[in-house]
């Protein structure tokens, strides 16, 4: 039986999350798409796919059967991601996990709750993806690298092996990280950019080599 689905907030992450959810049910049908949830007012009755957005949060507590993938966050607002999604308010074992069926993941690779991984990525052994993590299409985590909780990590990046990546960071498409490096919690790697060495916590770094322009916030 499937398992009913509420996908928060109505944005570009929870709607490309959507494809990978439907690209699921294409092999298994393991979700009861319930609908979006979205605290702007302004977008209730809006849709994607077929799929709707129902109302505000008030919905998780109306349907507490419903698992949730929340997965806010840009890269104007990712150091806002633990919060907003703290403030649901809900058990950790209502969240759910999204793997595309495309994703190559290692056995021994750990994925923690609140995850999407969207399609063509790699998930290699010895890794550890944390709880509230999206990562997006064609990006490959490497042997032996960590990523924290509640990151973000664009398409079409490369973390090399045994990296490092702290808690709520944002990993801008296309960047590329040197292998035993590590990213300091809360910190912002630009488009583009290749990090070939440790950045500290809370800071925006960009370029090839990436250097830090300023602090992050």
């Amino acid at each position: 039986m499937a398992s009913k689905l509420i996908l928060f907030p109505f944005g570009g992450n929870a709607r490309e999350a959507l494809m990978s959810v439907l690209a699921v049910n294409e092999v298994k049908d393991e979700w009861d798409i319930v609908g979006f949830i979205d605290d702007d007012r302004s977008l209730h009755g809006r849709e994607c796919c077929g799929v709707k957005v129902l109302g505000g949060r008030e919905l998780l507590h109306l349907i507490p059967d419903a698992f949730v993938l929340a997965v806010p966050g840009s890269p104007t607002g990712y150091m806002h991601r633990k919060k907003i999604i703290e403030g649901l308010a809900i058990e950790p074992v209502r969240f759910a996990t999204i793997i595309h069926p495309s994703v190559a993941r290692a056995l021994d690779a750990e994925i923690g709750y609140n995850t999407v991984i969207m399609p063509n990525a790699v998930i290699s052994c010895g890794t550890i993806v944390g709880n509230h993590c999206v990562l997006l299409p064609n990006t490959v985590v490497s042997h032996d690298s960590v990523l924290g909780d509640y990151c973000c990590v664009g398409s079409n990046v490369t973390i090399s092996g045994s990296v490092r990546i702290g808690s709520c960071c944002y990993i801008g498409s296309g960047s590329k990280m040197r292998e035993h490096i590590s990213i300091g919690a809360g910190t912002l790697v630009g488009l583009g950019s290749n990090v070939l060495s440790d950045l500290p916590e809370g800071v925006i770094a960009v370029g090839s080599p990436a250097r830090v322009i300023k602090k992050a916030g």
